[in-house]
């Protein structure tokens, strides 16, 4: 089967020519030296030739994990098919935002007989990152015949939010559900003590509390808290994101502060036994319902690593959120749209508990357009900060609490006063 894939390397091609060249002076003239000078251009053209490619190959890539956290790392492996008639292989990877490699500059090159040369590559930062396109290109024994370079288009990879460090001891305001970890206000059967009463018809005879009934001279009992899950609606805005982003180990931008920090708190509610949903506040309007367990927490940070990122149509001013008693909403957002801030305000006027975590960087700086005058961006920027400030001012006085976001112990303050208003008496108008 003749090749179309291969040719001729120039050392191949030079070395045919000139031994060919030499030994026909060294004929023709007589000359013992011209011969001897030929002699390895006509032994490395013969080696060239008897290794003559038969088949072409067929290259492909393939990933072994397509689906990584930020930081995390994979192998990216060249799988060569009818390669029986190659020495040597060449790869060369083009660079892609936010994906390091190994090596840095994405070239490798090895013989085969060691094994196809892997590229090891590591995502720096969420989303759907498309992988650099790669160059493969292969040598016979000899360096005799040379085959490509070979394009071979970029792979995708869905990077999933890295959960930053985050826990909390603090239990749910409004826990309403089945069986959970968080202390109810009802009576029940948890572990929690609640108080003694005397003993009622159907009590269980464990629960009499003996000392109080010897000194009483009649049965009481223990009464517990119950014990159960509650509802989290994570609300995240990714209408925009502001500040420049340095991946995992750099600067956070403003929609890197909120992916990591939601996808943290989904991860301790799940663990917790908690059902949790999340609502994308933009473009894609992602959402996903109510629940709980490994594979559900897969699910949300799947779509966490998968939004579209851009402010929502002007037909969805009214944002519905779709939220139900005994729900725990947590809004991450830098809170510079005027959608979610009225969004929330209208939670809290609901009387749900509402906590909004600010995501807006420190140091965020709008991004200067080319021919924009850049003073007028500053000036509009610190009005849009005066306006932001309105807003969280508005909403601290509705009673809802702003944090930044700070990894570990953010919420356990805010939930625990927030847990203490929802057991406080209401006075309903009628």
């Amino acid at each position: 089967m003749r090749a179309t894939g291969w040719r001729a390397t120039a050392s191949h091609s030079r070395a045919l020519v000139v031994g060919a060249v030499g030994v026909a002076f060294a004929v023709l003239g007589g000359d013992p030296v011209l011969m001897v000078l030929a002699g390895p251009f006509v032994l490395l053209g013969t080696l060239g030739l008897l290794h003559r490619p038969r088949v072409e190959p067929v290259a492909s890539v393939r990933l072994d994990h397509t689906s990584l956290h930020e930081g995390q790392g994979t192998v990216s492996r060249l799988v060569l098919e009818d390669a029986d008639d190659v020495e040597q292989v060449t790869r060369v990877a083009a660079h892609a935002a936010y994906v390091a490699v190994h090596p840095s500059d994405g070239n490798v090159a090895g013989l085969l007989a060691h094994g196809v040369p892997d590229l090891e590559i590591s995502p720096r930062r969420w989303g759907r990152r498309m992988l650099g396109a790669q160059k493969v290109g292969a040598h016979t024994a000899w360096a005799g015949y040379r085959w490509g370079p070979v394009q071979l288009g970029g792979l995708e990879m869905r990077v999933l939010p890295q959960s930053s460090p985050f826990d909390s001891r603090a239990e749910a305001p409004q826990p309403l559900g089945l069986v959970g970890a968080n202390r109810s206000s009802r009576i029940g059967g948890g572990t929690e003590f609640a108080g003694i009463r005397p003993f009622m018809a159907g009590d269980r005879l464990r629960r009499i509390n003996w000392r109080v009934s010897l000194r009483t001279d009649s049965l009481h009992v223990q009464t517990a808290r119950a014990e159960e899950d509650s509802g989290v609606l994570l609300v995240v805005d990714a209408g925009g994101d502001h500040g420049a982003s340095g991946g995992v180990d750099g600067a956070a931008s403003s929609l890197d502060l909120t992916l990591r920090a939601a996808a943290a708190i989904a991860e301790h509610h799940v663990r917790h036994g908690d059902r949790v949903a999340l609502r994308v506040v933009g473009r894609g309007h992602e959402q996903v319902g109510y629940g709980a367990g490994r594979r559900h927490l897969r699910r949300l940070l799947g779509t966490l690593g998968g939004l579209r990122v851009g402010e929502p149509h002007e037909d969805d001013e009214a944002l519905q959120l779709g939220v139900t008693g005994g729900t725990v909403v947590i809004v991450l957002s830098p809170m510079l749209a005027r959608t979610i801030g009225t969004a929330t305000a209208a939670l809290v006027q609901r009387g749900l508990p509402v906590l909004v975590i600010d995501t807006l960087p420190a140091e965020a700086t709008p991004v200067v357009a080319a021919g924009t005058d850049p003073r007028l961006v500053q000036l509009a920027w610190r009005m849009r900060r005066l306006e932001r400030e309105q807003v969280l001012a508005r909403l601290a006085a509705l009673g809802c609490p702003v944090v930044p976001w700070r990894g570990p112990g953010t919420l356990d303050d805010v939930l625990r006063r927030l847990a203490r208003r929802a057991q406080l008496p209401r006075v309903r108008v009628r």
